[in-house]
């Protein structure tokens, strides 16, 4: 039983209640998503399968036809008292399922082994179908708070879940074993949490529009490092995502070499050379914030321009070779950092950085969190599940993907995204949280051809719509 639950039920909610309210819930997603056809409901002998025997009951009631089968007898007060009020037959679980809608209630998200028996071959008979799969808080087999299967699992087209996703529904594998996720509110009262689903209700209070009075000094200053001169379209993807996602002034870095491959790209985005990191220490002084890394070289020199961004006062936006060049070293870069700075590792630049942590921890967001208190500093572990930490605890999950950023230099465009934002004075946290959602909300407006270029001309769209929301 969660801790919502157990809270409700403290202040005086009984439990049986709140499991007919979890049933009307399932039951009503049912309804909306189905036509009338032949129902088989799978019980377990928690309160899952107690849920399960109040669908059977409703659905009945509505006129479907409704057949149970049961793994067990029922093991708890409340699903004993469920199974009391169905008035149907029930059959032990086994042999072959049929072609009916299943509702899955065997095991709910707190299940902390292998499915095996029964509860294993009906998961084997039912994965080529998931679409005619509807699970109940999770995919039987799934626990809900890592997302990795123990063993054989459910895989369901629809899953109900409470008040709440849990980790399992936002992370993969899990999440692609859930399908389509309802979140039903059953009555349960708001918990303390720090864990965050990431979307613009999280940051949009604080987003940074210009007032009426703004002008281009007050709205950031945002510098980006450009590579060498075969090098140099990452950082102008960069610049240009900071630009397009409100940054005032932006101005790209170059070395001499690199001054006539960028000059010939840039227009809004202003271009200044600099020599060595004591120069570009000097130069990035009166910046609000820095984004180094993309396509930058695994080299000393990178290694020393992080250094020189760091005794400035600008915010910085560390990316790919920026990340990779401290990989013998991470301590020196950690000793560096601050809570306002933010890291964009993918899971190899991750390992790089913080080797043996994803491997230690359950999930990514337990590996997010040790990294962000480890460099102290924004973790952002970006893969389909992209993972948001700050050093304080908070810790977002971006539920709103797309595969259509699985192409070169989207990440060089989310740290400019990122750069931008935190450059207007967004709170480093939020600003790679907004800029993640923004990321892939521009990416589905396209679709498929994405291509990285295409991403920062996508984004006034998705602006002005949070903008009209605001």
């Amino acid at each position: 039983m969660g801790a919502a639950d157990k809270a409700a039920i403290a202040a005086g909610t009984p439990g049986v209640e709140l499991m007919e309210r979890a049933g009307l819930a399932v039951a009503d997603a049912v309804t909306q998503r189905f036509d009338v056809q032949p129902v088989l409901v799978l019980c377990g002998p928690g309160n899952n399968g107690g849920d399960g025997y109040v669908v059977a009951r409703l659905l009945k009631a509505r006129g479907w036809p409704v057949s149970v089968r049961a793994l067990g007898e029922p093991a708890t007060p409340d699903a004993q008292a469920m199974r009391a009020r169905w008035d149907g037959e029930t059959l032990p679980l086994d042999g072959a399922l049929g072609e009916a809608l299943v509702i899955d209630a065997l095991f709910g998200a707190g299940l902390s082994r292998a499915l095996d028996g029964a509860a294993a071959h009906a998961a084997a008979l039912l994965a080529s179908r998931p679409e005619t799969v509807v699970a109940i808080d999770t995919p039987s087999g799934l626990p809900g708070d890592t997302g990795q299967p123990l063993g054989p699992s459910f895989i369901a087209g629809l899953t109900v879940t409470f008040h709440a996703r849990k980790p399992a529904h936002v992370l993969e594998p899990g999440r692609s074993r859930c399908g389509e996720i309802v979140v039903a509110d059953i009555g349960l009262g708001a918990t303390p949490s720090t864990l965050f689903e990431n979307g613009p209700e999280l940051w949009r209070a604080r987003f940074p529009w210009p007032s009426a009075s703004s002008h281009k000094h007050q709205r950031g200053r945002l510098i980006v490092v450009s590579g060498d001169a075969w090098s140099t379209g990452a950082a102008r993807l960069s610049a240009r995502a900071g630009l397009r996602i409100g940054a005032g002034l932006v101005t790209i870095y170059a070395r001499e070499e690199a001054l006539a491959a960028n000059a010939a790209h840039l227009e809004a985005v202003m271009l200044k050379p600099y020599a060595n990191d004591l120069e570009l220490e000097q130069a990035a002084d009166q910046a609000d914030a820095a984004v180094i890394g993309p396509a930058a070289g695994v080299t000393e020199t990178t290694l020393l321009n992080v250094l020189a961004l760091a005794r400035t006062g600008a915010a910085l936006v560390l990316d790919a070779d920026a990340i990779t060049v401290f990989r013998d070293d991470p301590g020196e870069l950690f000793s560096v950092l601050d809570r306002d700075d933010v890291l964009t590792p993918h899971q190899g630049e991750f390992e790089r950085l913080f080797p043996g942590l994803l491997k230690a921890a359950p999930e990514r967001i337990t590996a997010a969190r040790r990294a962000a208190a480890k460099a102290g500093a924004v973790v952002l572990l970006k893969g389909a599940d992209t993972v948001i930490a700050a050093p304080d605890g908070r810790c977002a999950v971006n539920i709103n993907g797309s595969p259509w950023l699985a192409t070169a230099g989207s990440g060089d465009v989310l740290a400019g995204f990122i750069g931008g934002l935190v450059s207007q004075g967004m709170d480093s946290f939020e600003a790679a949280c907004a800029a993640a959602w923004i990321h892939a909300e521009a990416a589905e407006l396209h679709g498929p051809g994405l291509i990285s270029e295409d991403l920062p001309g996508l984004a006034p769209t998705v602006l002005r719509r949070l903008y009209e929301e605001r």
